[in-house]
């Protein structure tokens, strides 16, 4: 199957396993992992390989 990695997270509005919706919220990025300002770690993988996420992506 595949999941959806996201990092640098200030809080956590989902537990692993949680299904969602497009547009749910599902974290709030923060700064950490030394970064000055608020960033976001995005992946996506299928069979723990990391696939291109742009065909995941829509422009709201």
């Amino acid at each position: 199957g595949y999941m959806s990695l996201y990092g640098h997270n200030q809080s956590l509005l989902r537990q692993t396993g949680d299904w969602v919706a497009a547009g749910d919220g599902i974290a709030v990025s923060g700064s950490s992992g030394g970064y000055a300002q608020p960033a976001l770690y995005f992946s996506i993988r299928q069979k723990a390989k990391s696939v291109d996420p742009i065909k995941w992506l829509q422009r709201p």
